[in-house]
């Protein structure tokens, strides 16, 4: 009668318990990837940048151009 008891409240408490358990899984990382994700990221802001201070060079000499013609 113990046993009966013990696997009825085991399978009651089952679907219960389903949710709280934490799945862990090992996810590995290749540092080569994320060190060129990186050198790519760095390319893409010195570019930006770069872009940046063209425009506001150009947007001052012609800002200049126009004030003092």
């Amino acid at each position: 009668m113990k046993n009966l008891k013990y696997s009825v409240k085991n399978n009651l408490s089952a679907k219960y318990n389903e949710g709280n358990v934490i799945k862990s899984s090992h996810r590995s990382t290749d540092i080569n990837i994320l060190l060129n994700k990186v050198k790519l990221n760095q390319k893409n802001e010195t570019k930006k940048k770069f872009y940046f201070f063209t425009a506001a060079s150009t947007g001052l000499i012609l800002f200049g151009i126009i004030v003092f013609s």
